[in-house]
């Protein structure tokens, strides 16, 4: 039985990406598990982990779903994080973002 889900995107730049990712999750990473990977665990059986992977970097999607997607979309916007705001998308609410690499962040919400 799986207990746990880990969603992992490539960066080419852990330092940048580690800037960029703690500004989405309003906070510094959780884990540093070994050189080039760090971890945030907003569940207890969930995170997401950025791993330095140059090679496959820009290619990784997450969907992260918001229970404020206003908020979230003001608070990023107000930390630089660059957005064109929430918009239709899936039957519910999405605010696309892209990461340093180009890795594609969806945040869902209503």
């Amino acid at each position: 039985m799986i207990r746990r889900i880990l969603a992992q995107c490539t960066v080419s730049d852990i330092a940048r990406a580690e800037q960029w990712y703690s500004l989405l999750f309003d906070r510094a990473p959780d884990l540093r598990p070994m050189p080039g990977l760090i971890e945030w665990h907003p569940g207890a059986t969930f995170g997401l982990q950025v791993w330095s992977e140059p090679e496959r970097a820009g290619h990784s999607t997450v969907v992260l779903d918001e229970t404020d997607l206003d908020a979230a979309a003001a608070r990023l916007a107000a930390s630089g994080v660059a957005h064109d705001g929430p918009a239709p998308g899936g039957g519910a609410r999405i605010l696309q973002l892209s990461d340093p690499d180009g890795n594609r962040v969806v945040i869902t919400g209503q």
